[in-house]
């Protein structure tokens, strides 16, 4: 499972809202790439359709779709939104990432 934290979902509704879209029929997708500090990065982006093999969760009414590879990295993990002067933006909770960069970008496992 993967969930949505309420700041992120705030956050994600007016993303949304900006580019047309709306929480009931677009897909936040979510995945893991190589690549930064700590040897993988996250990615997110909001798409309108599944891809086959996508795993689909719910939390929240926000439909996260993640590819195969990247779903054992993601499983547990909180999508959370800052807004503070320290950093403003999207970040992975991942309770799977044994160690990660001071930008919370990119982890190891």
């Amino acid at each position: 499972m993967i969930n949505v934290s309420e700041t992120a979902l705030v956050k994600l509704q007016s993303l949304m809202a900006e580019e047309g879209k709306t929480i009931d029929t677009s897909y936040i997708r979510v995945g893991v790439t190589s690549g930064g500090c700590s040897g993988l990065s996250y990615k997110m982006e909001i798409v309108n359709e599944q891809v086959e093999g996508d795993k689909v969760f719910e939390d929240k009414g926000v439909k996260i779709l993640v590819d195969k590879k990247s779903l054992l990295y993601l499983l547990g993990t909180t999508l959370e939104y800052s807004g503070g002067l320290n950093g403003k933006g999207f970040a992975f909770n991942n309770p799977n990432a044994s160690r990660t960069c001071g930008c919370g970008e990119s982890f190891a496992v």
